[in-house]
């Protein structure tokens, strides 16, 4: 078996299938895990609670780096596709400094947007032609999976809870930080958070209009999702 088609841009091996048994086999485990703290949350004292959150922490920290390593080993790293700037990219950095400080406004922003973001691109990553167990499709999968899972696990087991006040200052740095993108698209001719331009492979947002109004769009989705996200506490 040659382990460096695993590692290669030109990959040979399977594509990635969109609910095939690879992409089934995550969701399936993302799903057991986050379902996992409702039991496990209870039996894990405050030195094992401190052990999940690094782990949790090193976990995107580190898939990030093997992401960034394998852009810049196969020469595919710019400066134009590969900056923190897109939702997610943010959200890796921000949820490991929420885990690992306990840090409440991160937690917000996470809960929402991590949440809201990540299981979106769980249930259609662009993981490309790069099917398992290609490096990609793994660092595809267990970055969304952790920004799903951080935020969970903060609500679940740390007892943190987003509130009406939330939302809106959720929403407040959301609008702000898609104006700091959209000058950092400008300066750069970069697409981060698709504010330029829709994606180059098939995605949802394909269904929602030509450029600019997509992104109004988007942005009522996001309104949607963060209403959504938060009924589970409307009545807490």
């Amino acid at each position: 078996m040659n382990l460096r088609q695993y590692w290669a841009r030109d990959y040979t091996g399977r594509p990635f299938v969109l609910f095939g048994t690879s992409h089934l086999a995550v969701l399936g485990v993302v799903a057991a895990l986050n379902l996992g703290w409702l039991w496990l949350g209870p039996a894990l004292d405050a030195e094992a609670r401190l052990a999940v959150r690094v782990a949790l922490a090193m976990g995107l920290l580190v898939n990030e780096s093997i992401w960034h390593l394998w852009n810049v080993t196969t020469g595919q790293w710019t400066a134009q596709t590969l900056l923190p700037f897109h939702l997610c990219s943010l959200l890796i950095y921000l949820s490991a400094f929420m885990l690992l400080t306990r840090n409440y406004p991160a937690y917000e922003f996470c809960y929402f947007l991590g949440i809201g973001g990540a299981s979106q691109a769980l249930l259609t990553p662009e993981a490309g032609r790069y099917g398992f167990p290609h490096v990609k499709f793994w660092t595809t999968m267990v970055s969304h999976s952790l920004l799903v899972t951080a935020p969970l696990y903060m609500t679940l087991v740390e007892g943190f809870r987003p509130t009406p006040g939330s939302m809106l200052r959720v929403v407040a740095e959301l609008a702000a930080y898609a104006v700091v993108v959209m000058i950092v698209n400008r300066l750069l001719g970069s697409n981060y958070m698709y504010l330029s331009r829709k994606p180059d492979t098939p995605s949802l947002i394909d269904m929602l209009g030509p450029w600019p109004w997509y992104i109004g769009w988007l942005a009522l989705i996001a309104l949607a999702v963060i209403g959504l996200l938060y009924l589970p506490f409307l009545f807490v």
